[in-house]
């Protein structure tokens, strides 16, 4: 039934991938997570009597001209606010923004885009990363190494990491992190190996694996279409007993539909993850019987919980227009989501990472930041093994170790 609503709607900008070569199934995550979110909201009256109501342009996450349009295709439809899920070219649209300056709320995952802020604070004020950088992924997977190392199920072969990066900048990023934190850990960078977008055969990359043979390895890559095929592949050949880790890319649906019984046994992380906690597995549930099948662990809930921190805002300061009053509500008052704890209020406006790894900006307690979640394919399933703080799984010995 349709609710007659006598004020003016309050608009949400969700530029969504929807044509292009890459970020379109964590786009149609994020304006999942954000549809139920502005159902939920108008379905319980709306924020403050007026209705919320989505405004959806296509970009093409990989140029910055179809970045730039986006944004300015929200400004044209006078929306009062943006939320979107990342950019790999997200300063231009940052640049675009920065007159406007209503609130733009993202989930980019890039210290460059939070540096400009820091440079800049004037200029990019209204610019919220509600999640950390993709710097501690490389920064915290020396700690991961030792966390399941303890565990006494993975035994190290020997002290060698293998990383494998893909040119964009960034898994570039997230690889020079991770090289500089190895070097202040017990283990050691034995091989950087280079791939390209989009990857055909990964017989070569094994074969090199095989080679080096180090007891852990380190795919940096973020298309899950492409995980899925390595995942096959090395499962007909693989390098015995090593730890293998995916950044990111299984973290998206398509991932387990193409990879299957393959997917079993590896491991991977995100930043940004809905938890497994009573708060996150509720959502899981709501979100499951509105989009059924299976469930992308992250955008889905940084949609939902990026249109709930607006609705807190507008709610707060009663006027959605006033951009500057929204932007300053959001700067001081952190907001507990589905992906846990964000808080804007530091230098370069984006979420504390927990668990804390010694560089800017951690977390010491797991209700103070984000955390970072570990997850293993168990049984065609995603399971959180590490921090134990939010475990629902232990670390289980791959299908190749012997």
């Amino acid at each position: 039934m349709s609710r007659g609503w006598a004020a003016e709607p309050i608009v949400l900008g969700v530029p969504t991938s929807q044509t292009a070569a890459a970020g379109v199934a964590d786009d149609l995550d994020h304006l999942n997570g954000t549809t139920l979110a502005m159902e939920e909201i108008n379905a319980a009256g709306g924020i403050n009597g007026r209705p919320l109501k989505l405004f959806v342009t296509d970009v093409d996450k990989l140029s910055p001209e179809s970045c730039q349009q986006a944004i300015a295709a929200c400004i044209d439809a006078k929306v009062h606010a943006i939320s979107n899920a990342f950019l790999f070219v997200p300063i231009p649209a940052m640049d675009v923004s920065a007159r406007y300056k209503c609130p733009y709320l993202q989930g980019n995952t890039q210290r460059a885009a939070t540096e400009a802020f820091k440079k800049d604070p004037a200029k990019y004020s209204h610019v919220f990363q509600t999640d950390p950088s993709e710097v501690h992924y490389g920064y915290t997977y020396p700690l991961w190494l030792k966390a399941m190392e303890k565990t006494g199920t993975w035994k190290p072969k020997n002290r060698k990491v293998h990383i494998v990066q893909e040119q964009v900048a960034y898994c570039q990023t997230i690889s020079r992190a991770a090289q500089a934190a190895i070097k202040k850990s017990d283990f050691e960078v034995a091989k950087v190996t280079d791939i390209q977008f989009p990857v055909q055969d990964w017989g070569p990359v094994i074969q090199e694996l095989k080679e080096v043979d180090a007891g852990a390895i380190m795919i940096d890559h973020w298309v899950a279409a492409e995980y899925a095929a390595f995942c096959k592949q090395f499962q007909a050949d693989p390098v015995p007993d090593s730890l293998v880790y995916l950044q990111y890319g299984p973290s998206q649906p398509e991932f387990l539909t193409l990879a299957g019984e393959a997917a079993n046994g590896f491991c991977w992380s995100t930043v940004l993850g809905v938890y497994a906690d009573e708060k996150g597995n509720a959502f899981r549930a709501k979100y499951k019987e509105r989009f059924p099948g299976i469930m992308g662990l992250v955008y889905t809930g940084n949609g939902y919980d990026i249109a709930y921190y607006l609705k807190a805002a507008w709610e707060a300061t009663r006027d959605p227009s006033n951009f500057k009053a929204v932007c300053d509500w959001i700067r001081t008052n952190p907001y507990r989501g589905v992906c846990g704890y964000m808080s804007m209020n530091n230098e370069l406006q984006e979420s504390a990472h927990f668990p804390d790894n010694g560089f800017a900006i951690s977390a010491t307690e797991l209700e103070k930041g984000m955390s970072q979640l570990y997850v293993q394919v168990q049984d065609v399933e995603h399971k959180i093994i590490y921090p134990y703080e939010i475990k629902e799984s232990a670390l289980k010995p791959a299908p190749w170790w012997s």
